[in-house]
């Protein structure tokens, strides 16, 4: 049994998608929504980490002065077959991710499997920009551009997830993330897919700068993609790949000046829903 935090933000009606906005890009993992006949809207966000729900908390109030935030515990319960009754693969390109409960389901015999326990905060494929890398590495493998034995850097690495992909597609390299309670979870799913080829580590770009990868992802935000921006660049091989994410469609110009400053071509852009992932190939 686990205990579950549930953030529950009140918001009026002229601030339903600045509210909705904030979520997007601080609740990877979804929140529930229901509406007042007063025209106000609350957003309710369950999680068992109680450390990222103060946060939450905390971001909320001052993103969203007019709202009204509380926080409380729930009642134990089996949440992991409450996880089961709605949680759905997520498949991309060549690559589908599956909860463990569903790692031997045949209907996905063809697709290379990435198994994540479903954990708040951490990611499970779900959201667009995780699905949008997924989706863009597949495309660069099937075209021969990122390949078995090149090394990666998966930065802000979450559950995991791109890393694992990368090495169960012959890779290998070094998913780095600032949260510690991200990188035990990443350590777990590292064990559960069986690739130790996945290095870990604790940290930022700092820490991988003076080592050149092939293949760099990196699904943050707009703002720290671009502050790091040289950092990155020089993170590069000659010749390989940068794969940006967490950007808004109003984001992206912003970010490809950033990186044009250090040299680099206007990318390729891939789309999801309001999304936007940049692509240096």
């Amino acid at each position: 049994m686990k205990q579950i935090f549930r953030l529950e933000l009140t918001v009026p009606e002229v601030d339903f998608h600045r509210a909705t906005g904030f979520l997007t890009l601080r609740v990877p993992f979804g929140w529930e929504e229901q509406s007042r006949p007063t025209g106000e809207t609350v957003f309710r966000v369950h999680c068992e980490n109680p450390d990222f729900i103060q946060s939450l908390r905390q971001d909320s109030l001052a993103w969203l002065p007019g709202a009204v935030c509380t926080v409380e515990n729930l009642e134990a319960q089996d949440w992991l077959a409450a996880w089961r009754q709605f949680f759905t693969p997520v498949v991309c390109g060549r690559f589908v991710v599956l909860p463990p409960w569903l790692a031997d389901d045949p209907a996905f015999a063809d697709k290379t499997p990435i198994i994540i326990e479903p954990k708040s905060a951490f990611g499970t494929g779900h959201h667009a920009t995780t699905a949008l890398c997924l989706e863009v590495l597949s495309g660069l493998l099937d075209a021969g551009r990122v390949h078995a034995g090149q090394r990666f850097l998966d930065l802000g690495t979450g559950s995991g997830v791109l890393g694992i992909a990368c090495c169960k597609s012959g890779l290998h390299g070094l998913g780095l993330d600032i949260d510690p309670l991200a990188v035990e979870n990443a350590e777990e799913n590292r064990r559960r897919n069986a690739v130790p080829q996945l290095e870990l580590g604790l940290g930022g770009v700092e820490a991988a700068v003076g080592t050149g990868y092939d293949v760099i992802l990196a699904n943050i935000l707009a703002r720290p993609l671009t502050e790091m921006a040289p950092d990155l660049v020089r993170c590069l091989a000659p010749g390989g790949c940068l794969v940006l994410s967490g950007l808004l469609d109003i984001q992206a110009e912003g970010v490809i000046a950033a990186y044009a400053a250090q040299g680099l071509p206007v990318p390729r852009q891939a789309a999801q829903e309001s999304w936007r992932a940049l692509v240096w190939e």
